[in-house]
């Protein structure tokens, strides 16, 4: 082996399902990520077999973890039920979400008994490293090489890092800088530091989501968020807002707690001070509640509404519904009653959870607004809602066609994920950029539009740098991910 290998056992050519294998010797290796294929990525008739783990485990030297969304995740038990027994190493808070996530797979896929889940749970337990950002952790030390990780702020969710390797072959004599960007998070988001650049990066696996557009900024976003629950206040309707337990949701909170603070006292009932902000699940409770706890890992603007006496994730007009039927009865007491409010609930690509319940019932109703904030992936009931939506279309729900009359919005600027713009940005600030890049995580054509930018770039800068796509790859190797 001329060098350390990559290889991609998911989000090669999709957006789900992150796993990617970096060779180091062929005895020695590190997994970064191991995640659920959703939406198209998976297949539909043998969901099951596909999320199986059959690449070798016995050379992992180490599991690494970019961030806790299921799809960079959710395999981990298949990982551990093919015979894994290395740790699992990542950021401080992703330690504490982690389990979390997990527990909430194993009773979706796996089982509900809840003492087959504690085991499982307790395993994990013993195998997490947490480590701190911006310290870097050797996983191997022998004659033929020194093997470091570090993790940085990726601004992506509460924990999110991007994945330094340094390795260095002393027989060689090189020393070469490898970097996993994971999910980056889009500048000027709520709650987190925007993400900054290695220094240095031989080469980069690159996550390309919105390779191919570009987000509204922050105020665009936030005109945008208040005028839609305008429309809902008029309307006397809901907006209903699919959103990621962990993420999006807390970052929206943070967003409407400002709204309404800042909100004018209106004469016209549309007042947003009375306004109710419902996030119906379970799991977003759990996890906002941590991400209360990790207030120190906030950014400077939340600190400063701290300061003044504000609580961004526990306002006065925030509401959590729990259990099965109370969420049942908010969903009818909404439809019928006409009482305008903004409910937050997930999956955050429509593609199961309680936010359905809502949609069966809303979509049908000219009063009510689907307000999408994140990416939704094709295949997914969101993607169906979101391009059929405007033209008085239909999407399957639970095997049952429900037409769309709802208004059916979608702000950009809210997702998690970095925009073209600031993903060719975390490239062009390194001070040695890479020579190499690898974009994944992306459908094909949002890596060829960001391929294009960053190829135009580095012709204008006079940088040699060479970008692989899932275009090249499989023209490269079919049927095989290696780069």
């Amino acid at each position: 082996m001329d060098r350390p290998a990559i290889t991609h056992h998911g989000a090669a050519d999709g957006v789900t399902g992150s796993c990617h294998r970096l060779q180091i010797t062929p005895e020695q290796a590190l997994l970064i990520d191991c995640g659920l294929f959703q939406g198209e990525d998976a297949l539909d008739d043998d969901t099951l077999e596909q999320h199986q783990v059959t690449f070798p485990v016995d050379d992992l030297l180490a599991m690494i973890v970019t961030h806790v969304h299921i799809d960079h995740i959710g395999r981990l038990p298949y990982l551990l039920a093919a015979g894994y027994r290395g740790p699992i190493i990542c950021s401080v808070p992703s330690a504490r979400l982690l389990p979390l996530v997990i527990e909430d797979a194993l009773k979706i896929g796996f089982t509900r008994d809840e003492r087959m889940i504690q085991q499982f749970l307790s395993v994990v337990g013993e195998r997490l490293v947490a480590i701190d950002y911006n310290a870097w952790h050797t996983v191997l030390d022998d004659a033929g090489h020194t093997v470091r990780v570090r993790l940085q702020r990726a601004g992506h969710i509460l924990g999110s890092a991007y994945v330094e390797v340094e390795i260095v072959d002393h027989n060689a004599g090189t020393d070469e800088r490898i970097v996993f960007s994971g999910d980056l998070g889009a500048p000027y988001a709520p709650l987190l530091p925007a993400p900054q650049p290695p220094y240095r990066a031989d080469r980069l696996v690159l996550e390309s989501t919105y390779g191919d557009r570009r987000h509204e900024n922050r105020r665009n976003r936030r005109q945008r968020l208040k005028a839609a629950i305008d429309r809902a206040l008029v309307n006397r309707g809901t907006v209903i807002i699919p959103a990621f337990s962990i993420g999006r949701t807390q970052e929206l909170l943070y967003e409407l707690e400002g709204l309404i603070h800042n909100a004018p006292v209106r004469s016209d009932g549309t007042d947003w001070r009375n306004l109710e902000i419902i996030v119906d699940s379970p799991l977003a409770a759990r996890f906002t509640a941590v991400y209360r706890d990790l207030k120190r890992y906030w950014d400077a603007e939340a600190h400063k509404r701290l300061r003044a006496g504000r609580h961004p994730l526990a306002f006065d007009n925030l509401y959590t519904v729990d259990d099965h039927d109370e969420h049942l009865q908010t969903v009818d007491y909404l439809a019928r009653t006409g009482r305008p409010a903004v409910v937050i609930a997930a999956s955050g690509m429509a593609a199961g959870g309680r936010v359905v319940n809502y949609l069966k019932r809303m979509l049908g109703d000219e009063r009510h607004c689907v307000l999408f904030v994140g990416y939704q992936a094709a295949g997914t009931p969101g993607r169906a809602i979101q391009q059929y939506g405007p033209a008085g279309g239909w999407v399957d729900l639970d095997g049952e066609r429900h037409t769309i009359h709802a208004r059916v919005d979608t702000i950009s600027g809210y997702s998690a994920h970095a925009g073209q713009d600031d993903l060719l940005r975390f490239v062009r600030r390194m001070r040695r950029p890479p020579h190499t890049i690898h974009l994944v995580h992306g459908e094909p054509h949002a890596q060829r539009a960001l391929k294009a930018r960053i190829e135009q770039w580095a012709t204008e800068a006079g940088r040699d740098i060479t970008v692989h796509t899932a275009d090249s790859r499989n023209a490269a190797a079919p049927g095989d991910n290696r780069d």
